[in-house]
């Protein structure tokens, strides 16, 4: 591919798709601004490009007006193909960008697009949850529990740059730091053999949270949903509070240890679809003590990392304009 052909001039229109199970997020990345957003439910249409017509044609924009796009895609990005997991799309690069006529087409795991959002959000699209001071030069770890637990970390590269590490880290063994830990512990490893950090961060993990907690105790559970049990909670509901509280604490421990498995002193940047929508009591939960509340080395280590809720409304679609702005000049 010629570069020249993909350089761009700065008030160019490029093309941020985040595609997941159910809904496709479009936008137009101008000016290193997402504009004109869109939702389209996947099962409306046979193919991606269909649904990218649709998206050019809904907001008045030709074909030929875009032709570098990066697409964010649930799922592990290679080199060849991309097959969905969780709908009947599939990605043949070369014809998607042969039948829309693109000079570069980027794809990359939808919550890698999570760290290159962290890597560029202003200050009203952060809320800081814990003091500290981020240190110039060091990694930046992120991480969001929501469908499962995505972990991830920004790496600084000379020149400004950053280069985002994605990982397995929702697959990490659940740390265990009490008897009460213990006792959910043993239940989760009678059902599921090992007991990753996802059994219990995750929307699918607070609902196991919350039915061990009440077999720990005596106490018949309700059928409740993840967010059902965070609604109760926030109604005065005293024991779905206490499941969310120790939802909170377990994600401190994580999200530490993450820190120090890559030296991310540069900050932690929390997303994911479960604690922003719980975002008021995060802030008046333990997690900014139990996240360093630790022994006589990690402790100190993590006392000074400061970190961050992120409130922005379309960071998957802004992370891969900032993908795709980064990649286009890596390769000019």
């Amino acid at each position: 591919m010629n570069s020249n052909n993909m350089l761009q001039e700065p008030t160019s229109v490029r093309g941020a798709g985040d595609i997941g199970g159910t809904n496709a997020r479009f936008a137009l990345w101008r000016e290193a601004r997402l504009e004109s957003v869109e939702v389209l439910a996947c099962a409306d249409y046979p193919r991606p490009e269909d649904a990218v017509r649709e998206y050019l044609h809904r907001v008045g924009q030709p074909l030929s007006a875009v032709e570098n796009v990066c697409l964010a895609c649930a799922g592990p990005v290679g080199d060849g193909d991309f097959r969905f997991t969780n709908n009947h799309w599939v990605i043949d690069r070369a014809a998607f960008r042969a039948e829309l006529g693109l000079s570069h087409l980027l794809l990359v795991n939808d919550f890698s697009t999570m760290a290159w959002a962290a890597s560029r959000l202003a200050g009203e699209e952060l809320v800081q949850v814990r003091e500290g001071t981020a240190l110039e030069g060091r990694a930046k770890l992120i991480i969001g529990p929501g469908t499962g637990l995505g972990v991830g970390s920004l790496m600084p590269l000379p020149g400004g740059g950053w280069e985002v590490l994605p990982c397995e880290g929702g697959h990490v063994d659940l740390p265990v730091t009490g008897e009460r830990d213990f006792a959910i512990w043993q239940l989760l490893r009678e059902k599921y053999g090992h007991v990753s950090a996802e059994r219990v961060l995750s929307g699918s993990g607070l609902e196991n949270l919350y039915r061990l907690s009440c077999q720990v105790d005596g106490i018949e559970p309700l059928a409740l949903s993840a967010a059902q049990i965070g609604e109760r909670a926030l109604a005065g509901d005293e024991y779905c509070d206490a499941v969310l509280e120790h939802f909170f604490l377990w994600l401190a421990r994580v999200a530490g240890n993450a820190v120090m498995t890559v030296g991310a002193l540069g900050g932690v940047y929390i997303t994911g679809g479960i604690v922003p929508r719980f975002l008021e009591r995060f802030q008046r939960s333990g997690f900014a003590e139990a996240f360093c509340t630790r022994g006589k080395t990690s402790g100190p280590y993590l006392s000074q990392v400061p970190v961050w809720v992120m409130t922005a409304k379309h960071p998957g679609l802004f992370g891969a304009g900032v993908a795709l702005e980064q990649a286009l000049l890596a390769e000019a």
